[in-house]
């Protein structure tokens, strides 16, 4: 992706649990697994997230297919997932489905957006017997140079180590709530495979006794060497912005 120089820079903003909206440099409106409606966790003023360009969803389950239907009734973005997830979208009557499968690289809305493996089970929380394929992330590349990578619900697993090499994101949204998905600790070796140097935790928070994730996962890196890693605490409704020239988010 080559800097289009609008003198704008990618923000992103925090919607709780998994749910992610990000603002391109050219005014995109994206956002990942869209459950704002009924998440427990998203800011009431922002459950209503207006026009959408992209709509990414990394899975079937209820808290990351979310309330997509209802977001983009009005507004009919983009909407990108895995190709079985995808086909059941189309059957349930959405439109401009765009589907992908594991190491897929699309551009979409000046976007790159390439769909990598997750260490998760998949499916239709209502409909069990639907095939909705695997589990996926995506890392997203804008032209400012940032480069995001949502893992969606995963466990670590060695193939970090190839998204680091091929699709090197300069920042990692990693679940760590427990029991759904990886804890802290695993998500501490994530980070090492994945070479970042930038994490924003997600996935907790919801569940008694998971609002410490942040500081658990603060000491699980400092025990496996990994001092120099900046954990970005975000709250739900936070919103931080890319500073491509000092390569810094805040």
């Amino acid at each position: 992706m080559k800097d289009v120089s609008t003198g704008r820079r990618t923000q992103m903003t925090f919607l709780g649990h998994a749910t992610f909206r990000l603002d391109s440099p050219e005014g995109r409106q994206v956002i990942v697994d869209p459950w704002t409606h009924r998440n427990p966790l998203c800011p009431p003023a922002l459950r209503e997230v207006g026009p959408l360009d992209l709509a990414l969803v990394t899975h079937g389950h209820h808290d990351h297919l979310g309330d997509l239907f209802t977001l983009v009734r009005d507004t009919h973005p983009r909407i990108v997932a895995v190709a079985e997830l995808g086909h059941w979208m189309r059957r349930r009557g959405l439109h401009r489905v765009q589907t992908m499968n594991l190491g897929g690289v699309l551009e979409l809305e000046g976007v790159e957006v390439v769909m990598t493996p997750a260490a998760h089970s998949s499916s239709i929380d209502d409909e069990p017997q639907v095939n909705a394929g695997v589990a996926a992330g995506f890392v997203l590349g804008f032209s400012d140079g940032l480069r995001v990578y949502h893992a969606g619900d995963t466990a670590a697993f060695s193939g970090m180590a190839l998204i680091r090499e091929v699709h090197r994101p300069q920042i990692a949204l990693l679940p760590m709530g427990d029991e759904h998905t990886m804890a802290p600790t695993e998500a501490a070796v994530a980070t090492r495979l994945l070479g970042v140097r930038r994490v924003v935790p997600m996935h907790y928070g919801i569940e008694p006794g998971s609002q410490d994730v942040p500081g658990r996962f603060r000491e699980a890196l400092d025990h496996a060497g990994l001092r120099d890693v900046e954990v970005l605490a975000m709250q739900p409704g936070d919103t931080g912005t890319w500073d491509a020239s000092g390569s810094a988010f805040s």
